[in-house]
Order: structure tokens, then C-alpha cells, then sequence
């Protein structure tokens, strides 16, 4: 436990550490930059497709169940997932997995197949997004293909049930575990639509300080979809704060002044928790009986 928590330490102050540099060395270009009208228009269109992105994944883990042959609503797992979303920043990154689970078995639904969904769904939006990031650059075609043919072999059933036994026993939740029976290849499509909705609220995001020629577009999803596979993957801070950003401006750096990459970051991080908490908050507001 004690290394496990240095080897946070260490990756988050050296993603920290980075970020401090390149805000130091670049902090002039970073006041100088401001929004115009239009900006501020482009900055609520980014909030509003970042705050689909999240109602629409909701309704993609309830197409996660339907693959492992539960039947849920879409509304209910809309409001579930918007009402646990918020908890990933508290520390641990586990307690919004935690509040799914909880809430799923209180909703009668078997305790072994509400952890396979919560097992399933980051393994599935880690596969999208290195499937758009890998899409969104014209380099190297052959690895393109390879890489594409590794991500389908390794969302395959006979992969995948190894390796959420795996993660299962890691998470003390024993042998317990259900079998995926299907190639989950729906909901593999919807968390790419999560990933397209995210990568547009970038786009705006950065649309709203600089301009964007439409040939610029696709390396800014693909280097928003590394940047934000690393920081779900990459063990740091809560929500990916830091892996994300660091990730970002060191891919983008060279194609775009680092005072620009910064306040872009910034500006997006400061969405994304908004639209967090708008979801979280609408939820709370229809659980009090408010239309």
C-alpha cells in the first residue's frame, strides 16, 4: 500500500512539477490571452456537449448491462451515473465505481453482474479512446492497422473474462465474477460516441481562444483522446487532474504556443467538473421531486 501510494506521489508531482515549469516559463502569453464574445459563446457549447457526453454515456452503461443480459432503463442508468460521476475526485478514484455498485444492488440487480459492468466500462472506454486517437493520425498506417487489430482482439469475450477475473481478485471480489458471452460491440460504439462528444467539447474549448482550421481538428481529438486515456489509466490524482493536462500540452506543445496548450487545459478542466456537477445537481434536484 505504502508504494503503491509513492508511486502516485511521484507520478503526480511530476506531472505537477511540469505543469508548474511550463506555466512559469510561458505565464506572460497565458494573461495575455483573452475571450471574446464569441469565445464565451463557444465556451457554453463546449460546456453543453460535455454535459451530453456524460448523459449520453450513462445511457451507454445501460447498454453495458443489456450485453451481460440484465435489462435496465436508460433514464435510471442516466441518473445513476450522473449522481456518482462527481465522487471520482474524492481520493482513492474509486468511489464513483463504489456509488454504481451500491445503487445497482439496491435496484435489485445482482451484485456479481453490477461490478462486471463497472469492470466492463473503463475497459471499453479506454479501447475507444485509443481507437480515436489512433484514427486521428495519418502516420504510420501498418501500425495503425496493428494496433487497431490488438484493441478488437483484446475486448474480445475469451480476453476480457480473463481479464475481469484478474481484476476481480484484485479487488477482493473473488471468483464470483459473471462471463461476458457476446463481443460487446454496441457499447464499444457508444463509449466512441462519448469519446467524439468529448474531443468536440475540446474543440470549442480551444475554438474559443484561438482558431481552428478544420485540417487541425482531427490531431486535437487524437491528442485529446491520449491525454485522456492516460489519465484514466495512469495512476495520479483523482479524475485524471494532471496526467491530462501534462499529456495535452506535451503532444501539443510543438503545434501550438505552450501559453495557448495551457489555458486551453485549464479552461476544459474547469468545464468538465462544471458539467459534472450540472448533471449531479440535476439528478439531486429530480430525486427531490422537482420536475
Amino acid at each position: 500500500m505504502k508504494l503503491k501510494f509513492l508511486v502516485r506521489s511521484l507520478i503526480l508531482g511530476g506531472m505537477l512539477f511540469f505543469l508548474a515549469k511550463a506555466l512559469k516559463d510561458n505565464w506572460q502569453e497565458v494573461v495575455q490571452i483573452k475571450i471574446s464574445n464569441q469565445g464565451w459563446v463557444y465556451l457554453g457549447s463546449a460546456l453543453g456537449v460535455t454535459l451530453l457526453a456524460h448523459i449520453w454515456t450513462g445511457w451507454v452503461w445501460s447498454w453495458i448491462f443489456q450485453t451481460l443480459n440484465q435489462k435496465v432503463s436508460g433514464f435510471w442508468a442516466i441518473r445513476v451515473y450522473l449522481k456518482t460521476n462527481i465522487a471520482k475526485y474524492i481520493p482513492g478514484n474509486i468511489w464513483h465505481y463504489y456509488g454504481r455498485i451500491r445503487l445497482a444492488t439496491d435496484a435489485n440487480i445482482p451484485t456479481s453482474i453490477a461490478t462486471l459492468s463497472v469492470l466492463l466500462e473503463p475497459l471499453l472506454l479506454a479501447a475507444a479512446a485509443l481507437l480515436v486517437a489512433l484514427l486521428g493520425t495519418s502516420q504510420n498506417r501498418l501500425l495503425q492497422v496493428f494496433s487497431l487489430a490488438v484493441v478488437a482482439i483484446t475486448i474480445h469475450p475469451l480476453i476480457l473474462n480473463q481479464g475481469l477475473k484478474l481484476v476481480s481478485k484484485l479487488k477482493n471480489k473473488g471468483n464470483d465474477v459473471k462471463k461476458i458471452e457476446h463481443y460487446p460491440f454496441l457499447p464499444l460504439l457508444g463509449e466512441l460516441g462519448f469519446l467524439g462528444l468529448r474531443g468536440a467539447g475540446f474543440v470549442l474549448t480551444f475554438w474559443a481562444l484561438h482558431p481552428v482550421n478544420f485540417n487541425q481538428i482531427p490531431i486535437l481529438i487524437s491528442s485529446f483522446s491520449l491525454a485522456w486515456l492516460l489519465g484514466l489509466v495512469v495512476p495520479g490524482a483523482p479524475g485524471g487532474i494532471g496526467v491530462f493536462e501534462a499529456t495535452a500540452t506535451a503532444l501539443l506543445g510543438s503545434l501550438f504556443s505552450p501559453g495557448l496548450i495551457l489555458s486551453v487545459v485549464a479552461l476544459y478542466r474547469l468545464i468538465s467538473i462544471l458539467a459534472e456537477v450540472v448533471g449531479a445537481g440535476r439528478v439531486w434536484v429530480w430525486d427531490k421531486g422537482v420536475p
